[in-house]
């Protein structure tokens, strides 16, 4: 990116939230902050009143805006990607939210820009797995959203997966994320007095109640991290040849694949488990064409089992 786009972008970076800070940019632009500070000083000496505070970042003074923004072609086919995984991955109020915003990104794309992207719909598709079931239909997505922007307590009936147990509870709802083909909510649960995890297929009903919730929740963010460390879970790092990693398929999710990075002939895969001998079982089953980076005792462990293997057989062929 050259550096005429760089403040362009800088600049529309800098409207998207109230306060963004020197590193923020540094990181995006995989730049110095010397050279963040010299771009936004370009920025300030063309009229942009930015207000910058050391140690908290810059912000654009109240009421300026940019003119209308046009996107590129490939912001635009990313748009469109996007609105595919909504349309299977969310409920539909969310899903007609988009569709929305997607009329409205549309309306101001340039002819050239509009024939791709008509050109393009037939070509992009999402599609579930067989494991994947149906997202549950009631718009219990945006309902949660709504409430954690007003601060508001919910209101629910839930089925326990484990008991088949239906329970009536009043949330503070803290964030949303989605994993192994289900949206969970993570909330502060009045009836058991501590953060809970509840599968938003399981939520029989929900309602937004006129209860304010006053109290400070960790971000969701901070929670995962937080219940990821009490749980003990490990980071395991292997690579495997290329042409091979296809062969582990939904496999590697389930002994907690995390990210991936293509080397040369190889593919170097990042875990975190909560059972390192179940892993060590597991790796076995493709350890010819992959070695193990860390942890060390995860080694030793493939070592202890592989020799247990060895010996069993020898002794089933002596017995022979």
């Amino acid at each position: 990116m050259n550096r005429i786009d760089r403040i362009s972008a800088i600049l529309i970076q800098l409207q998207s939230r109230r306060v963004v800070k020197a590193s923020d940019i540094a990181e995006r632009f995989d730049i110095s902050l010397r050279t963040v500070y010299r771009d936004v000083k370009t920025l300030e000496e063309a009229g942009i009143p930015i207000i910058g505070e050391a140690g908290i970042g810059y912000s654009i003074m109240e009421g300026y805006r940019l003119p209308p923004i046009m996107f590129t072609r490939e912001e635009a086919v990313a748009f469109l990607t996007a609105e595919k995984f909504v349309e299977k991955m969310t409920d539909e109020s969310t899903a007609a939210q988009h569709r929305s915003a997607m009329y409205k990104i549309r309306a101001i794309l340039k002819s050239a820009e509009k024939d791709v992207l008509e050109s393009l719909d037939s070509s992009i598709e999402v599609l579930k797995s067989q494991v994947q079931r149906r997202v549950n239909n009631n718009d219990h997505l945006q309902n949660i959203l709504n409430a954690i922007m007003h601060k508001k307590v919910l209101c629910m009936e839930y089925m326990a997966g484990y008991t088949q147990e239906q329970t009536q509870r009043q949330v503070e709802p803290v964030g949303i994320f989605y994993l192994d083909s289900f949206w969970h909510l993570i909330a502060y649960c009045r009836m058991r007095a501590d953060y809970r995890d509840f599968r938003c297929d399981r939520i029989v009903s929900l309602k937004e109640s006129d209860i304010t919730f006053t109290g400070k929740h960790p971000t969701l963010k901070a929670y995962i991290a937080q219940t990821a460390e009490e749980k003990k879970l490990e980071t395991i790092i292997i690579k495997v040849q290329s042409e091979m990693v296809r062969f582990l398929g939904e496999q590697k999710y389930y002994h907690g694949f995390v990210s991936e990075l293509t080397l040369k002939g190889e593919t170097e895969m990042t875990f975190l488990t909560m059972s390192v001998e179940g892993f060590a079982r597991w790796f076995i089953m493709f350890g010819d064409v992959a070695e193990i980076v860390s942890p060390q005792h995860l080694r030793n462990k493939i070592s202890v089992l592989a020799e247990k293997i060895m010996q069993k057989n020898e002794a089933t062929v002596l017995s022979v």
